[in-house]
């Protein structure tokens, strides 16, 4: 499915102008070695739906605030995605050779100039919010929620939980349940909850907008990746642009393992309508929000 004209609309233009701004702060100077330039540009760049900096904008269009503003925001987030799922391809990892219909950064270059690319973007996207986000205090708050959301607390917390895996818990029990959504909620969930933290922060919101778009994320979070254990049990490599039904044969916990595919679908379905309802003090102003909650139940890749 696509997201109706009016979010697609937005996607189009947020693409180009993200896009357009991170070329900007891929113009690094000499110091930087060419190899390294090129894999930080093929892996940040590579084609994609940018839907975290997407989440940046519409939180600051929500509150609102001016989007070009929360450009850097934007762009900082996409940053540490983009390092994230260089890492996560590694052999080490989830050894992955295809990432969005490419072959991934160390299949492209090497593991070893695939890591530096990706610890050089994580640097870079702290760079960018602490040099253009204003005002100052705004930059602190960001880089802050940032760390937090991205490291042994978050992001990385939820890799190793997901690396070490769940092999022995025992199938559809509330305790494998309970340990998926913990992996998710750190894995996924905590870069997409930050991301509208972020761009909320940069139009100034006010506490209580800020607390209806953490409850916003933390069910669009969950609700991402049951739509992605979904689509990795019923999708095709080339509609995903990477290696499907390749959790289920490490033996990982997914929901439609744990659930069945039904009963993921209809949690799916849960969690939109949580989202959705997460926004109501918003009105109109959160509108692309909750359509793009829908997109995220409905998409097919």
């Amino acid at each position: 499915m696509s997201p109706n004209s009016a979010l697609s609309d937005f996607f189009k233009t947020s693409v180009e102008q993200v896009n357009s701004q991170l070329r900007e702060y891929l113009k690094l100077d000499e110091r930087c070695p060419d190899l390294l330039r090129q894999a930080m540009d093929y892996s940040l760049l590579a084609p994609g739906k940018r839907i975290r900096p997407a989440l940046v904008l519409l939180a600051c269009q929500a509150c609102d605030g001016e989007t070009t503003k929360a450009l850097p925001g934007a762009c900082a987030v996409e940053m540490i995605h983009a390092y994230s799922l260089i890492h996560d391809d590694l052999p080490a990892m989830d050894d992955d050779d295809l990432r969005r219909g490419r072959p991934t950064c160390h299949k492209q270059f090497d593991e070893a100039t695939a890591i530096l690319a990706a610890d050089a973007l994580q640097a870079l996207a702290f760079e960018v919010l602490a040099k253009d986000v204003h005002p100052a205090d705004a930059a602190i708050q960001c880089v802050s929620a940032l760390a937090d959301a991205a490291g042994a607390c978050g992001m990385v917390a939820g890799q190793t939980l997901d690396v070490q895996g769940e092999k022995n818990a025992d199938a559809n029990s509330e305790k494998s349940i309970a340990a998926l959504e913990n992996i998710h909620r750190l894995k996924t969930g905590a870069m997409i909850r930050v991301s509208l933290i972020i761009g909320a922060t940069i139009a100034n919101a006010a506490a209580d907008q800020i607390e209806s778009l953490k409850a916003y994320g933390d069910a669009l979070g969950l609700l991402f990746q049951v739509t992605d254990d979904l689509l990795d049990v019923t999708a095709t490599d080339e509609q995903m642009g990477k290696r499907t039904h390749k959790d289920s044969a490490k033996g990982k916990m997914t929901y439609p393992g744990l659930l069945g595919v039904e009963a993921s679908r209809a949690y799916a379905a849960e969690l939109t309508q949580k989202a959705k309802d997460a926004l109501s003090s918003f009105g109109q102003d959160a509108e692309a929000l909750r359509d793009l909650a829908d997109y995220v139940l409905e998409r097919n890749h």
